[in-house]
């Protein structure tokens, strides 16, 4: 692939192939095509061990290399690639740093990133200037200025960097979509979301207990123990806001005729970590002396550019059930998943909630309709076929890919600005325009053709 695909040929690429679609050529750009695609992952544990599933079961993917450096995660990467009838890929994890000369090979294409959080800048860039495609899990970026290192090393080679949020594939968030590009919730005026997980077992895992029931981490965690929790021991602010705040972008056309202007954010005090520690390990245990500073409820409000709010909040330190916590409204009408209802003014009965189904059956989004049995199986309720489908197909059409590094960008500083938000006393903070103005011309762009 060449290394030197600008923004300006994106567009002019862009422009053409929908010329051509106009025209009646659905092979060129809808057809069947058997160009492979050259894929490396960085990250083979258990999700990016997801992603390798996935790529490894398509015809048009080609596994060139893996990076890791836990063996434990190379074997069962290898183990997967081989069921799937692919050939062993060249294998990278001598230390840290390895994934840089797994990037200087000139048989890949593009590379899925699925590392901890705080590699995730850091192997992107050198992705980009590696002259490969990087699709980085969430979130992207820890820092302002990691977020603002997406965009300039975006700009300066040209190279696309796929934020994968899967959330923004999920079938009902994408029946919603269509309903909010239909104007059935009319103008949109508030919309709320988060990430509300218990991961108590996910922050305490000492590989040995049942899952939910260790409470090591750190050197003597096991899996995500090892590096997560620390987020919680040291920061304060929301650390995984994308889940949530992806899906909403979309709804609100953030980047694309709108922007996230400024946030608030307030933290509560902390103390489900602690208690968890002291039920599952006992009042002695070592780690019941650490001091959280993550607060069990972060709740952050956002102003857009267009007048609408967001609320997005973050709960995974306590008892509860999993939800995202999504409502759309507008005016015309609601739609909040936590009760699977929505009521449209006019439609549904006075002041009553209805029943999602015939709704979201009516407009199951194209891509779902078109590819839905084929993510059968597949992790998160097939969402993240979408996502890894998306990524091969930008790549193999060497197009923007339809979540881009301005939304990486964008999703991914809610982090470090609602940390400097708490600490200023939930004072107000300014977002910064990573489109340097573009958002005021610039088009949506995700799930507009059914295919990708």
């Amino acid at each position: 692939m060449k290394n030197n695909i600008t923004r300006r040929n994106f567009v002019k690429n862009t422009a053409a192939a929908g010329l051509v679609a106009s025209l009646g050529a659905p092979n060129i750009l809808f057809g069947k095509d058997d160009r492979k695609v050259r894929l490396g992952f960085i990250g083979t544990g258990m999700r990016g061990r997801n992603h390798v599933s996935l790529a490894a079961i398509r015809d048009d993917v080609t596994i060139t290399a893996i990076c890791d450096i836990d063996p434990e995660s190379i074997e069962k990467a290898k183990e997967i690639i081989k069921k799937a009838g692919k050939k062993e890929p060249a294998v990278y994890g001598k230390d840290e740093w390895d994934f840089k000369n797994m990037l200087n090979r000139d048989d890949i294409d593009g590379v899925i990133i699925a590392t901890p959080w705080l590699w995730h800048t850091k192997m992107a860039v050198a992705t980009m200037k590696a002259g490969k495609y990087a699709g980085v899990e969430v979130s992207a970026a820890n820092t302002l200025s990691e977020c603002w290192d997406l965009v300039n090393t975006y700009e300066e080679t040209g190279m696309p960097c796929m934020i994968l949020e899967n959330v923004c594939y999920r079938p009902d968030v994408m029946a919603v979509l269509n309903m909010v590009r239909k104007g059935m919730f009319g103008e949109l005026i508030h919309t709320e979301c988060g990430y509300q997980h218990d991961l108590r077992g996910v922050k305490f895992n000492d590989g040995k207990s049942a899952y939910g029931k260790g409470v090591e981490f750190g050197e003597k965690g096991y899996s995500e123990a090892k590096w997560r929790t620390l987020h919680s021991v040291n920061r304060n602010g929301d650390i995984y806001p994308t889940h949530g705040i992806g899906p909403v972008a979309e709804y609100l056309n953030i980047n694309r005729g709108n922007r996230f202007i400024s946030l608030t954010s307030t933290a509560t005090k902390a103390r489900g970590l602690h208690n968890y520690i002291v039920e599952n390990g006992g009042e002695n245990h070592p780690n019941a002396k650490v001091k959280f500073k993550l607060g069990d409820v972060i709740t952050t409000v956002i102003k857009t550019a267009n007048g609408e709010s967001i609320i997005v909040s973050h709960d995974t330190n306590l008892p509860r059930p999993y939800s995202l916590g999504f409502r759309v409204q507008g005016t015309k009408g609601i739609w909040m998943d936590v009760n699977k209802s929505l009521h449209i003014e006019g439609v549904s009965p006075a002041h009553h909630w209805e029943s999602t189904d015939k709704y979201f059956e009516e407009n199951k989004h194209d891509l779902w309709k078109n590819h839905g049995h084929k993510a059968e199986g597949a992790g998160h309720g097939g969402m993240d076929w979408f996502v890894v489908h998306a990524f091969v197909e930008s790549i193999k059409r060497k197009a923007p890919t339809p979540m881009d590094t301005y939304d990486a960008a964008a999703w991914s500083a809610i982090t470090p600005l609602s940390e400097k938000s708490i600490a200023d006393g939930s004072n107000s903070v300014d977002f910064p325009d990573f489109t340097r103005g573009q958002w005021m011309v610039n088009k949506p762009i995700f799930a507009l053709n059914g295919e990708y």
